[in-house]
């Protein structure tokens, strides 16, 4: 018998047809305005598919459908489910765990040579004929010292792509690992003073909310640069403004920012030291197959009567998720 879902996030085409070839009846009520809010025919699903980082599932939602047994989410990270109102109620979440960390991993460290090295920049200029401005001394990244925030699945894969470069790595996490051969800091505060790039690969949520503030963009220094590929809210946006309107940081490269997908006023017309990605870094077509593949191997089982493969860490067990 053919399975209703409410589809709060756009779904790729790819991963739409072998939804519906499995035998899903996929329902779009994507658009924000409406996505929190329960459909007037809230009795016809028995599953969501969201993403965990931006559409989300609200208690109201997850409340308001009396016959959901699943949600699903199409990442990693389920910082915007509610998975406390989820427990209550009885019903599944799953997520993703490493399908898109290869992409994200490497979109981070694209980001990274494209901000130090003004590659979109470069591009810009070259196109109006401007040489003079394209090619003005820039930083090296050989040699420097990386500070990654986060040493999950994520960070652990940007740390062992650059470790040819001969970069001192430091890394904050919510305890030290045993397993890697980089050095712990205690504090974002303290990774900031000891790098000249800081990447952010952290969960999001409230543990991180803002956890990159003023005082840690200004210890990064104004020869320092901030990549972030994981959650738009871990830096506050007019922090992360100010410091790059007054050169308190030489610049930032960001695939996400909190109020995506519209982009802030306040980051607008900051050009000469931003790159902006709109939160792609997950969007290869590897880690859309694999998450296809986990999605549906999911479904099937608990529509099955079994276990999932993947289900979300629930609130007491959050603190031992390292996968961003």
């Amino acid at each position: 018998m053919p399975i209703d879902v409410l589809c709060l996030a756009k779904i790729p085409d790819t991963q739409r047809k072998g939804l519906i070839k499995a035998g899903y009846i996929l329902h779009d009520y994507s658009n924000p305005a409406h996505r929190t809010t329960p459909p007037a025919n809230a009795a016809l699903y028995r599953a969501i598919i969201t993403r965990g980082g931006t559409a989300g599932a609200t208690r109201e939602m997850i409340y308001g459908l009396p016959n959901l047994e699943i949600i699903c989410t199409m990442a990693a990270g389920f910082d915007k489910i509610d998975v406390g109102a989820a427990r209550e109620r009885g019903i599944v979440v799953t997520h993703g765990p490493g399908t898109n960390a290869t992409a994200v991993a490497d979109h981070a460290i694209a980001l990274m040579f494209s901000i130090a090295r003004g590659i979109v920049y470069g591009d810009a200029a070259t196109r109006r004929d401007d040489w003079e401005t394209s090619r003005k001394a820039r930083p090296l990244v050989v040699g420097k010292r990386l500070g990654i925030m986060g040493m999950g699945r994520i960070g652990l894969l940007i740390a062992q792509r650059l470790s040819g470069l001969n970069l001192e790595v430091f890394y904050h996490n919510r305890r030290p690992r045993n397993d890697v051969p980089y050095t712990y800091v205690e504090s974002p505060l303290e990774l900031a003073r000891q790098s000249d790039y800081f990447i952010i690969a952290a969960p999001g949520g409230e543990e991180t909310k803002h956890v990159v503030d003023a005082a840690v963009l200004e210890a990064l220094g104004p020869d320092g640069f901030l990549i972030n590929i994981a959650r738009g809210s871990i830096v506050p946006i007019e922090a992360l403004a100010t410091a790059l309107r007054e050169n308190k940081i030489a610049g930032a490269a960001i695939d996400v920012f909190e109020g995506e997908p519209h982009l802030p006023p306040a980051l607008r017309e900051i050009t000469d030291n931003l790159i902006l990605t709109p939160h792609m870094g997950g969007a290869a077509a590897e880690a859309r197959a694999a998450i296809e593949e986990l999605m549906l191997r999911n479904l099937t089982l608990h529509f099955s009567g079994q276990p999932v493969a993947t289900p979300v860490p629930y609130p007491q067990d959050v603190a031992l998720a390292i996968a961003p």
